[in-house]
């Protein structure tokens, strides 16, 4: 008996150790890849995320150049570097030695222009950054989030006076003009009349009540660049969790408990995530069904031929993590920005499609890795004919057709998007995108499935984030013609075919979208949207937008009257009830891809509508545990009316995940009269009446009665 005892804690200590080992290999190829990137960066200037090292490399350049434009060129180029890696005033500085020399025209122009945003970030770093309140960046800027520290804004509104007065179309000075005078508290009386942004265009056509930014006072504010975000349960308690990624090449994977009580607790060491480092996205699923659910950390997006990073399949045992990435067969090196989790083939487990990028000097397939059923995935992209090559910045199943299995869309940057239907599990998938009519926008991002119109029938949006013009920015709210990327809303006509509606609903404006997600704010049962918007560029400064569903017929503009108008760049947003009080509230990555454009995360709670609501949590049994793919009916009675409000399983988009939970607004229902659950392996009904409103329930795959879950209401609003 005594042997066979210390033959089984034999066995448990060395799984134990080849868990750790795998992690502890995963830290190390981490670490050397971020090393050999540095020694690379010098003859990489465009690299984004390491312009510290490429400033010391020019500067070094700089003291040996001797022909005066070479000079001039590098010192130019270490100056933007110096801006880029914040080291503002030391860019400033090496603007003004340039701005005192003899400049051809263009080039001064171009010195003002970078002088003028230096002067403007360093009013952003000395106040937004240093003495941060939740008022700060956001559009119209007032309040507390007006500068206190003001050198400045206020040399950043000579710079771009000056600009204005020579050449008054330019667009990009018009509207940062404005924004420098707006963080001195003298928006709009200051403002020259000709240049002045009217005010009404700060206005909603829509008021959702105002969401106020609790991270700082949780300990969510993290600081970091630009990243993905999970909110889930990832230690089995009940209680939604974060989790936070950053894509600096040593920026650590970040852990956030619910405490249950509305606090929360980094457990990041505990969780055994240290040396899980980078990864511009993340997002969550039960792989194995063990009931836990797992992480996977997607790297070297934008890096291209520096951008040979694995990806990591963290492994979860009830909040704890190992790296399972090469014993699961998922070890790969391409960059990667968006992949997705569904059961393609519907045998009751999760595969992973994995978008990889592409351009003109190396190929990166696309991978579809098929879950085996015992830990290990097999690529079979090849013979699935979807092994597609590409700049893929978005991936989303749906099952489009409703034919029973899910399909695939890919977003793609410079090209044609990509419909795949799915034939069958042992059938090619085929490309659909013409005849579906939605390869637009050729510069796209973010994309999902949703039933915004609530008819039963699966749409698509696909965000147009393609942008040449910092000028672009301003024509958002300046209204001139530009060639920035629209995001198409396509409207499905439930036979395989959709219809281009963007105009109809709305939502036809300039949006350059890189980050988005969404959910059902106000709990009115049509689903909304939240979009991050910028680009890597300093002067991308325009409002995070929140457009409000308006009854499945259009979307009208509530990104003001909310408080989402963020002017930090919108990566991973995440849409969850955290204080389970039946309303979603939104966490939001706001970094930026220069090292030096960091900034802190913010969690929007939600001041709550006065709607009812239904939280279903669902449990597979021959579907995949987490029941990804099943579609939910709610049956309700409103006013005398019956109306139907649908819901797919899922994360949401395709840059930032959203709770699995579906969290269900039910609008001013007097009655629910059912919910039905569609499975997704056996396609079997389940409709439940006579269920309560107002609560969480869980719902596993063929028992008869949903479960009542019982979690305390918490408090977000502790005091910064």
């Amino acid at each position: 008996m005594i042997l066979i005892v210390s033959i089984l804690l034999a066995l448990c200590s060395a799984a134990s150790q080849a868990q750790q080992s795998a992690s502890e290999r995963m830290a190390a190829r981490l670490r050397q890849i971020a090393s050999e990137i540095r020694v690379q960066v010098p003859t990489n200037l465009n690299t984004l995320n390491m312009n510290a090292a490429s400033a010391a490399y020019l500067r070094e350049q700089l003291a040996k150049a001797q022909n005066r434009d070479r000079k001039q060129a590098l010192r130019l180029e270490l100056a933007i570097q110096l801006l880029r890696a914040g080291q503002t005033r030391e860019a400033i500085a090496e603007l003004h030695i340039l701005q005192a020399q003899d400049l051809p025209p263009s080039l001064r122009t171009h010195v003002r222009d970078r002088l003028a945003i230096a002067y403007l970030r360093l009013g952003e770093q000395e106040n937004c950054l240093l003495h941060h309140t939740i008022a700060s960046c956001l559009l119209p800027i007032q309040g507390e989030g007006i500068h206190t520290l003001q050198e400045g804004s206020q040399a950043a509104i000579e710079q771009y006076t000056a600009a204005l007065r020579k050449d008054p179309d330019d667009l990009s000075a018009h509207w940062l003009l404005n924004i420098a005078y707006m963080t001195l508290g003298q928006y709009p009386h200051a403002v020259p009349p000709e240049w002045l942004v009217p005010p009404d265009c700060f206005a909603d056509s829509c008021a959702v009540g105002r969401f106020a930014d609790r991270a700082p006072g949780l300990g969510l504010d993290v600081v970091a660049l630009s990243g993905g975000s999970i909110v889930d349960d990832f230690d089995n308690d009940g209680y939604l969790d974060v989790v936070a990624s950053s894509w600096g090449l040593d920026d650590q994977l970040r852990y956030f408990r619910n405490q249950g009580d509305g606090t929360f607790a980094e457990r990041t060491e505990q969780a055994g995530l240290t040396g899980q480092v980078g990864g511009l996205n993340i997002c969550q699923a039960d792989y194995d069904n063990d009931g836990n659910r797992d992480i996977l950390v997607l790297r070297g997006a934008w890096l291209a031929d520096l951008g040979h990073h694995p990806n990591s399949l963290l492994r979860n045992s009830g909040g704890t993590f190992a790296d399972a990435t090469e014993a699961a067969g998922l070890l790969a090196f391409h960059p990667t920005h968006s992949a997705a989790w569904s059961d393609y083939d519907n045998d009751g487990d999760l595969d992973l499609y994995v978008g990889n990028e592409s351009d003109a000097w190396e190929r990166h397939p696309c991978q579809l890795y098929q879950n085996q059923g015992d830990g290990t995935f097999a690529d079979v992209a090849p013979e699935r004919d979807i092994d597609n090559i590409g700049f893929v910045k978005g991936v989303t199943w749906g099952d489009y057709d409703d034919d029973g299995d899910p399909d695939l869309y890919l977003s793609r940057l410079g090209q044609d998007n990509v419909l795949y239907r799915n034939e069958g599990p042992r059938e090619p998938f085929a490309d659909a995108t013409t005849e579906a009519g939605v390869a637009e926008p050729q510069g796209s991002f973010p994309t999902w499935f949703w039933d915004y119109d609530n008819d039963g029938d699966l749409d698509l949006f696909a965000a147009g984030y393609h942008s040449e013009d910092p000028a672009d920015i301003a024509a958002v709210y300046l209204g001139p013609p530009s060639a920035a990327a629209r995001p198409p809303c396509y409207q499905t006509h439930g036979d395989g075919t959709f219809a281009d509606i963007t105009a109809q609903v709305g939502m036809d404006g300039i949006i350059l979208a890189m980050g988005a997600n969404f959910g059902d704010i106000d709990n009115d049962g049509f689903l909304d949207c939240y979009i991050g918007t910028g680009n890597p560029d300093l002067r991308s400064l325009l409002p995070n937008r929140m457009m409000r569903n308006v009854g499945g017929q259009r979307f009208a503009e509530a990104t003001f009257s909310g408080g989402f108008g963020h002017i930090q760049k919108g990566h991973g947003i995440s849409f969850a009830d955290l204080d389970n009080d039946g309303d979603q509230d939104i966490y939001i990555v706001l970094g930026g891809a220069y090292d030096g454009d960091f900034y802190q995360n913010v969690l929007f709670e939600n001041p709550g509508h006065g709607h009812r609501w239904l939280t279903l949590r669902l449990e597979g049994v021959q579907s995949n545990r987490d029941a990804l793919g099943a579609h939910i009916q709610a049956r309700i009675r409103e006013k005398g009316l019956v109306r139907d409000i649908y819901a797919t399983v899922g994360s949401g988009g395709s840059f930032g995940a959203s709770s699995l939970q579906q969290e269900i607004g039910l609008g001013r229902a007097d009655t629910l009269l059912f919910v039905e659950v569609i499975w997704p392996t056996t396609g079997q009904k389940q409709r439940f009446s006579n269920l309560a409103m107002d609560q969480i329930v869980h719902i596993r795959e063929g028992d008869a009665t949903p479960i009542p879950v019982h979690l305390n209401r918490l408090s977000l609003s502790a005091s910064p």
